[in-house]
């Protein structure tokens, strides 16, 4: 029995082309993507190659992050010194008061109480910039889109005040006032937008 005997009801019937695996069903053919398939999805715009995997932190962000905790390191030093000094501006008012004429014990030792308080206040409010500089960068790797917005508040924030202390001749504001600046830029590009936005799984 042969493929080509017209008896053989096995085989391959006359008049028709011998086709590859005859007798079994036959498939569609195999396809190249992008005739009839669907392409691949996109990267990510940041590492990963898969959605969902690791994304790496843009050079701007890693910028933005180390400033932000150099400035609340600066500050929180700040903070200290004036907690520390409050003592110390409270005995320089009483002296002051004690030697100019016509003010009473009370009187100065209430003067030397405010510019304490005063001292300690400043602390405080230092120590709070600081914490909120030092905790917005160390989350960073991790946070979602408010952690940017907070970024670029704070930034905004010390900018303005730095441009105050320069009216006032205070020099090394201008340090803060480049970082405060630079901060804000590296935060509002599209890539810091995209980090921030990616997806979390």
């Amino acid at each position: 029995m042969s493929f080509g005997d017209p008896n053989n009801p096995y085989g391959q019937p006359q008049g028709q082309p011998q086709q590859p695996g005859y007798g079994y069903p036959q498939g569609q053919p195999q396809q190249q993507p992008g005739y009839g398939y669907p392409a691949a999805p996109p990267a990510p715009a940041y590492g990963g190659g898969y959605p969902g995997g690791p994304v790496e932190m843009p050079g701007g962000v890693k910028a933005a992050r180390v400033m932000l905790i150099i400035l609340g390191s600066f500050q929180a030093i700040g903070a200290l010194v004036f907690i520390v000094a409050a003592g110390w501006i409270a005995d320089m008012i009483s002296e002051a008061a004690d030697s100019s004429s016509g003010v009473s014990s009370s009187d100065a030792d209430a003067a030397a109480s405010f510019g304490a308080g005063v001292a300690i206040v400043i602390g405080v409010i230092l120590i709070g910039f600081a914490l909120w500089a030092i905790l917005t960068g160390a989350k960073m790797a991790k946070g979602g889109n408010g952690l940017r917005v907070s970024g670029i508040v704070y930034a905004s924030l010390i900018t303005l005040l730095s441009l105050l202390n320069l009216l006032g001749a205070n020099f090394f504001a201008l340090i803060s006032l480049v970082l405060g600046i630079l901060i804000i830029v590296f935060l509002a590009r599209g890539e810091a937008s995209a980090y921030f936005n990616r997806p979390r799984y």
